[in-house]
């Protein structure tokens, strides 16, 4: 071989050299958090306030690592296939034996070992690459960032700022791995993933819904606001004005008790509007991670969510969002609902999702109506309103009675329905019944 040749293999195996060492920089740097930086630093480790630098803002600085390591292996595979190419007349050798050396090559010396290398430790190699790499995007960064800008203008879509190459894809790859190996449990796994979902979750997507929204109106008693409280288990309740999209207050039950412990007549003197305290409101199209630090900055545990159209489209507390996080929030003790129950004649304990016609034929009666589909949501047309615990109605003959709710929501699950009997009825039978026993003792 010509002593050309000689230095173009002595080229070809620093850029490997150099492109290895930033595989296993790169490595390193991207598996050291902040925290960590941290900790690295109050024991006074060498390079630590460097390396606590960098994995403030990793994202340029790994780009930069990867743009330079790219670029000295394209600069490997070039001249180990200008010494191959020279010893070889047919194109398909001039290809073929380049592109298998390289493959060997880039695999083990550019992938495996020091990737391996880099993860075993990860400290020791993260703290002495911290420096050059800094120094390198310091020269090289804006090179980098152009080249992602270029590439982002050339991809479909929006692309990614500060590029693709450290993505949420690989971390939540890395919890996947963590969990085969029993590092976390599926649990632990399942609620990270939740929190990488949080911030693609709107508000509108976890709040109750404005057909299932207990609310008050502001010139009800304090009496009876407390009354409401107690029957439908909320400590937070919506002050409405006009009508529901009016939500002028959020009433407070702790508000109602403490006033009414001061002073007792206050529960029928005083209206609801005199102890509400001001609403917050949110679009439905808020992100839920934004929601929930505007929750904690505000120390608000319930918002009002409003729609595009200015209305109240719902509510939406600190639980919802929690629920997202650790999954649904229900009480030890409930049970799955059974369609129907039988409690005696013509009485039974229905689901509020129950169908209406299915409601009928428990009675024998021929039932429907266009508007509504369940039993629970019939309550609501009848009652022009949410209906709560306690919460009864007649319709074609059938009383229906609402039973308290078991979840979180306090939401009606369960309906006592029985065959409805005319009070005068009921009157005239038992003075039958009275004046038959009369007579009875006269006789």
């Amino acid at each position: 071989m010509s002593q050309t040749q000689w230095i173009l293999l002595a080229v070809a195996a620093v850029c490997v050299l150099l492109a290895g060492l930033l595989t296993a920089a790169e490595s390193a740097l991207a598996s050291v958090s902040r925290a960590r930086a941290e900790r690295l630093v109050d024991e006074g480790r060498r390079g630590a306030p460097r390396l606590l630098l960098l994995a403030e803002d990793a994202a340029p600085h790994l780009n930069t690592t990867l743009f330079l390591r790219i670029l000295l292996e394209v600069v490997a595979i070039v001249a180990v296939t200008v010494v191959i190419a020279d010893h070889f007349t047919q194109l398909w050798e001039q290809l073929l034996y380049p592109t298998l050396t390289m493959v060997v090559v880039s695999f083990i010396g550019l992938g495996v070992a020091p990737r391996t290398l880099g993860r075993q430790h990860a400290d020791r190699v993260a703290l002495a690459a911290a420096g050059p790499v800094g120094a390198l995007t310091t020269v090289l960064g804006p090179v980098s960032q152009l080249m992602i800008l270029i590439g982002n203008a050339l991809t479909p879509g929006k692309g990614f700022a500060e590029g693709p190459f450290t993505s949420e894809a690989e971390l939540r790859e890395l919890v996947d791995i963590a969990e085969a190996r029993d590092l976390i449990e599926a649990d632990e796994r399942e609620m990270i993933h939740s929190v990488f979902e949080l911030g693609d979750t709107i508000v509108k997507e976890v709040m109750v819904p404005r057909t299932e929204m207990v609310y008050v109106e502001r010139d009800k008693t304090l009496r009876q606001a407390v009354s409401l409280a107690l029957r439908s288990g909320f400590s937070r309740i919506p002050v409405i004005g006009d009508d529901i999209d009016d939500v002028v207050g959020i009433l407070y039950l702790k508000d109602a008790i403490q006033r009414l412990y001061d002073d007792p007549t206050a529960q029928t003197s005083e209206q609801v509007d005199t102890l509400m305290r001001p609403p917050i409101f949110c679009p439905d199209s808020k992100p839920v991670d934004e929601l929930l630090r505007e929750m904690q900055l505000t120390r608000s545990h319930v918002v009002i969510v409003i729609d595009e159209f200015g209305g109240t489209a719902g509510l939406a507390t600190i639980e919802d969002v929690l629920e997202e996080i650790v999954g649904e929030i229900v009480d030890e003790y409930d049970d799955e609902v059974a369609p129907v129950s039988e409690l005696g004649e013509d009485r039974f304990r229905v689901s509020s999702r129950l169908g209406v016609e299915d409601l009928g034929e428990l009675f024998g009666l021929k039932v429907d109506d266009d508007d509504v589909d369940t039993v629970l949501g019939l309550m609501a047309k009848e009652l022009n309103r949410v209906p709560i615990p306690g919460s009864v109605i007649t319709w074609n003959g059938i009383k229906l009675v609402a039973e308290r709710g078991a979840d979180r929501r306090h939401s009606i699950q369960t309906v006592l329905a029985s065959r409805a009997v005319d009070e005068v009825d009921e009157a005239a039978e038992a003075a039958a019944k009275l004046a038959e026993e009369s007579a009875r003792r006269h006789t």
